[in-house]
């Protein structure tokens, strides 16, 4: 990793960061891993000078904040997890437009998510969506190793499998949308039925179920497959599945907020997470995205996306106001009130 006296030399030249920074604020909602959030927040506050208030929400649940906050913005940048409810965000107007210096800087993908919302958000990271299983527990349960998306339907599984709700996670959304891609929406919702009885519990956090796996709390968890990286690096009896049948992918994202306190803070944040450095800081906390910026330093435990068979995910329409919430209140009434 670099130096940090680097990295705040870097910030001090991009942003011409002085004393009168000190003074400057930015209200930062995340939506991605504890502790990544909270490195990005000391390093930004060190390299600009600038006071961080942080606040840690899934995807999900800070797109509802920042839609419950419209009429009065409160949060300045929202930063991290999943794309589609950026993208829904924007298309509502709770965003703003911004082009960043640094777009030159960044692979395809993140550019054509920013094409996709009129440049009101960017993509940041890239992740496949998979499941991860404790090994230690299934075959303490005497269970067969799954490779495939419909192996968790099997009645063996039952009360072994464990996911995110939809509503609240954006790593469940994208799963929810992903079968409904993979298989077609009839389709799609009978997986959900035959999974939704395997299910012990839906939790609030989309990493939260490869977690619980990991402490033994848990037999299988669907969630993106760096998050089960991690465990497994980290030493839990983790492995990791890139299903057979293919699967979806997440463009992590970041938007300004429209309307924000902050916005001039809220645009140093942006170009400054947006650069090499700050997103090879993802390394110190074992997060195992692919970055956006072409010179971010990358592991090579992170899954790599060429080798797993992904579908054409289509961001636009399922990052959509009506489609999430059509696709949600069919979940809602056909599989979670089961």
């Amino acid at each position: 990793m670099r130096p940090f006296a680097k990295l705040a030399l870097a910030g001090v030249l991009a942003f011409g960061a002085t004393g009168a920074h000190a003074a400057d604020k930015l209200t930062f909602y995340c939506s991605a891993q504890e502790d990544w959030c909270q490195l990005m927040t000391k390093e930004f506050s060190a390299a600009t000078g600038i006071k961080v208030n942080m606040t840690r929400k899934s995807s999900g649940e800070t797109f509802a904040q920042i839609k419950a906050e419209s009429s009065n913005p409160k949060g300045d940048v929202w930063w991290g997890g999943t794309g589609d409810p950026h993208l829904q965000a924007a298309e509502e107007g709770l965003t703003m437009a911004y082009s960043s210096s640094m777009r030159s800087e960044l692979q395809d993908w993140a550019l054509r998510q920013a094409a996709s919302a009129n440049d009101k958000t960017i993509g940041i990271y890239s992740g496949a969506l998979g499941y991860g299983y404790n090994e230690d527990l299934l075959k303490k349960n005497g269970l067969p190793v799954p490779a495939c998306w419909k192996d968790l339907l099997k009645p063996e599984y039952k009360g072994h499998v464990q996911m995110a709700n939809p509503n609240s996670s954006g790593t469940a959304y994208t799963t929810l949308a992903t079968m409904v891609q993979l298989f077609g929406e009839d389709e799609g919702f009978e997986f959900m039925k035959g999974l939704h009885k395997n299910i012990n519990q839906y939790t609030k956090s989309g990493s939260a179920p490869i977690k619980a796996a990991a402490k033994g709390e848990n037999t299988i968890g669907i969630v993106f497959m760096h998050d089960a990286v991690k465990q497994a690096v980290s030493g839990f009896p983790i492995k990791v599945v890139a299903p057979c049948e293919g699967t979806g992918y997440e463009i992590g994202s970041m938007s300004i907020i429209d309307g924000a306190r902050n916005p001039e803070s809220a645009k140093k944040f942006y170009d400054w997470a947006l650069s090499a450095d700050a997103q090879s800081l993802a390394l110190q906390v074992k997060a195992y995205q692919v970055p956006s910026n072409k010179g971010s330093e990358t592991s090579s435990a992170a899954p790599d996306l060429s080798s797993i068979k992904l579908i054409d995910y289509d961001f636009k329409k399922y990052g959509s106001s009506a489609e999430r919430k059509r696709l949600l209140k069919k979940w809602d009434d056909e599989v979670y009130a089961q």
